[in-house]
């Protein structure tokens, strides 16, 4: 079973990490002969679209912060 498959955390994968969790309630012997692989690999591919959309958003945000901060030590040394 997947560690991270807390609902809260994931809105946007919801739908398939239910299915996953479905796959692997059916028993053992199905979640063995990998019949929840297909699933498995849509949660993980799930999660790395939210890991790069979480990046690109801090990503943004820490560019943005340091084109301020560029811009007030070049008006400090302009003013100095």
């Amino acid at each position: 079973m997947h560690s991270h498959l807390i609902p809260h955390k994931h809105p946007g994968c919801l739908d398939v990490m239910i299915a996953l969790e479905e796959c692997h309630a059916r028993g053992f012997i199905h979640k063995a002969l990998g019949q929840c692989n297909d699933i498995k690999r849509q949660v993980n591919a799930c999660f790395a679209a939210e890991r790069k959309a979480k990046t690109k958003a801090h990503r943004d945000v820490a560019m943005e912060k340091r084109r301020q901060t560029q811009a007030l030590w070049k008006d400090i040394e302009q003013n100095s």
